[in-house]
């Protein structure tokens, strides 16, 4: 595929060669890639350009099955898992495991149509790449590919996020996945089967992973860089914390008689906001994501409060600092005696590196296709994240235009979108033909 990239350098060795002697039309794929992404993105379409997708909805099962369309048409076998994973697979060696190769086609709630999206369809063009290069013969694989989709990514509208890489690792059950339900009390089974992706495929062996997404921070817009290639995700503690208190009469109660959940919960949004000013500057974050308050009536003082709470820093020790800054703001609240705040769950989401040996090799890459590139961090979650616990793992980032994300103006350029293909199917076709060993098993 072509790209706005310059200057791209020429060594004559076995790299080139294979990218040279790759006969595909490449500037027909990439028109054909931005043709099926607009396609794509008018799944569930939103007013402003963005998209609303949730997790197993009538709109991510539209989309679903213009995937699954897709890799009919291309020559793919469809696998669906029991939790929803989706896998267009090309097996070139029988028995071999496969280079996974994907991302998520769930949204946020009016969201951009950007996130998660193109990498799935980024990675079903990668895959037909490596397929085309091995028929033409300019490509010896050792392992084979499969695009995936995985489900539930943002944890909209089933909760955790990352359930379906989490099941596919080993890090969630999937009788228990299929149990959990959203707020209209719908479990995941009922929703997948309602669509009709609850499947019974076994799902494939993974021998390493690679995901391409948009980078959802400002960074390579801001440094004119091509290529972000993933080293570690940022540590990050979510809480669910409740706040309760007693419901009373807004009219009738005095206000030293009051306990009033909602004036409580205020407090610890604005405690987790003055997280991120006790550390130097964007080492530490904190939001509330989800906010509910009982009983939502005019005339009536709240009684109790549930929020989902997020604080994430680029610093394992840092991030635990801000969780004691927390603890003790939180304390401070319940010492006053207005209202009880409790900290329902606490999960922590660690940093851990990916592996040196596709940093290395994603370094390669670039390098060959003339791509500036850098080393950076992923402050957000990603499928990838999961699947580097069990794999050797590529994370690669295409720039976002003014750092937008969760947002209806979400925007990547087509030059920026067809590069990052670009930079992914040779990616991958160096994973397929063996660049990253598979690692050793007990």
């Amino acid at each position: 595929m072509t790209s706005a990239r310059e200057g791209a350098r020429t060594a004559g060795s076995t790299k080139e060669e294979m990218m040279t002697e790759h006969s595909t039309d490449t500037n027909g794929a990439a028109l054909d890639f931005l043709s099926d992404f607009r396609t794509m993105s008018t799944f569930g379409a939103t007013p402003a350009g963005g998209v609303e997708r949730q997790a197993a909805t009538t709109e991510d099962g539209q989309t679903r099955r213009f995937l699954a369309d897709w890799f009919d048409r291309h020559g793919f076998t469809t696998k669906v898992d029991s939790v929803g994973n989706m896998y267009g697979l090309k097996e070139f060696v029988p028995g071999s495991p496969y280079v996974l190769v994907g991302s998520h086609l769930d949204s946020q709630p009016s969201a951009g149509r950007f996130d998660g999206a193109y990498g799935v369809l980024a990675a079903a063009y990668a895959a037909l790449d490596v397929a085309e290069r091995i028929d033409h013969g300019s490509l010896t694989p050792r392992f084979n590919v499969a695009a995936v989709n995985w489900f539930n990514e943002e944890g909209a509208r089933f909760a955790p996020s990352l359930m379906g890489s989490g099941v596919y690792i080993g890090k969630f059950d999937a009788d228990d996945t299929l149990k959990l339900t959203d707020r209209n009390g719908i479990t995941v089974r009922e929703a997948l089967s309602a669509i009709g992706f609850h499947g019974e495929d076994e799902p494939p062996t993974a021998v390493s992973y690679a995901e391409l997404h948009i980078e959802q921070g400002p960074v390579l817009e801001r440094e004119n860089i091509a290529i972000g290639i993933v080293t570690a995700n940022w540590a990050a503690r979510k809480y669910t914390i409740s706040v309760h208190g007693e419901q009373s009469h807004t009219g009738a109660t005095h206000i030293a008689q009051r306990h009033d959940a909602l004036v409580g919960a205020s407090r610890v949004v604005l405690a987790v906001r003055e997280l991120t000013s006790m550390f130097p500057a964007e080492m530490v974050l904190g939001s509330v994501a989800q906010f509910d308050v009982e009983p939502k009536v005019a005339g009536v003082v709240p009684s109790k409060v549930t929020m989902a709470v997020d604080v994430r820093s680029s610093d394992a020790d840092t991030l635990e600092k801000a969780h004691a800054q927390l603890l003790e703001a939180i304390a401070e609240i319940n010492t006053d005696g207005e209202v009880h705040v409790e900290i329902g769950s606490s999960a922590l989401r660690p940093s851990t590196s990916y592996q040196s040996e596709g940093i290395e090799l994603a370094e390669r890459v670039a390098q060959d296709l003339g791509l500036t590139h850098r080393r950076m961090l992923t402050m957000a979650g990603h499928d990838s994240v999961n699947l580097k616990d069990i794999v050797p793992t590529v994370m690669l980032f295409v720039p976002s235009v003014d750092g937008i994300s969760h947002n209806e103006r979400e925007l990547t350029y087509d030059a920026d979108l067809v590069t990052g293909v670009e930079m992914l199917s040779e990616t991958v076709a160096r994973m397929v033909r063996g660049d990253i060993p598979a690692p050793a098993r007990d």
